[in-house]
This record gives C-alpha cells, structure tokens and sequence, in this order.
C-alpha cells in the first residue's frame, strides 16, 4: 500500500494524502477543498467521498 495518493474529482485536483498515524492526512490542492486540510482518513477512497461531497455540496460529516 502506498504512503501518498493523490486525490482528484473528475479531472480537478483536490489535494493529496499522506499517511500519518491513524490513517491518511489531507492536504488541499486548492482553496476549493480547505475544508478538508489536516483531516484524517482511513484510507484514499475516504478522502476521495469527502472530496465529493464538499464539490457537490452534501454535508461534510463523518
């Protein structure tokens, strides 16, 4: 498994994850995804859903 991926939603870039202790921390690309800086998630698909939720408007919740 790798320790960074980068996470896109469609062909915009969203930002990477890195992994940390508890899973992947989150490093926004642009201001577009700020929300989900610093956040930590079990995995890249995780990160992914978030970040489509924040594009699309949905709620951000866990």
């Amino acid at each position: 498994m790798s320790d960074t991926y980068i996470i896109e939603v469609g062909s915009q870039p969203a930002g990477i994850i890195v992994r940390a202790p508890g899973g992947y921390r989150f490093f926004a690309a642009s201001h577009r995804f700020n929300r989900l800086e610093g956040q930590i998630f079990r995995n890249a698909r995780e990160a992914e859903r978030a970040a489509y939720r924040l594009v699309s408007g949905m709620t951000l919740a866990a």
